[in-house]
């Protein structure tokens, strides 16, 4: 027969849930040590996530019927998505050091062009 340490580690229940500190730890580091330039780009990459998940979403739920239209916006949603990461990477000033031959101006005009040349194909691709 088991003593009573066996009975209580097993009726520990498994906590899953996550600290609440760590998460306002975690927005306070954030809002504190990120640019206001990077919170921007973050801010963009959130709608981009959510316009992606929307058009997903009404796709799986409501209907696909011009598919070759879902495909366009939900292709546009994850290309606009990469561009704009890969600009945030490039314009973040930890990253310095990987990117020291490219200013953020050279940066955002290789997004700009970028974007210009995925949107073009979007567009193509509607039809």
């Amino acid at each position: 027969m088991a003593g009573p340490k066996a009975s209580t580690a097993a009726s520990k229940p498994a906590s899953s849930a996550v600290d609440p500190n760590a998460i306002h730890s975690l927005w306070k580091a954030y809002n504190d040590t990120t640019p206001s330039r990077l919170k921007l780009i973050d801010s963009f990459l959130v709608f981009l996530m959510l316009s992606g998940i929307a058009q997903f979403l009404y796709c799986i739920l409501i209907t696909n019927f011009p598919f070759n239209a879902f495909l366009a916006g939900f292709g546009s949603c994850v290309g606009q998505f990469v561009l704009t990461a890969s600009l945030r990477t490039q314009v973040n000033p930890e990253n310095r050091g990987e990117f020291k031959d490219v200013s953020p101006e050279r940066a955002f005009a290789d997004f700009a062009l970028g974007s210009i040349v995925l949107h073009f194909f979007v567009f193509n691709f509607l039809g």
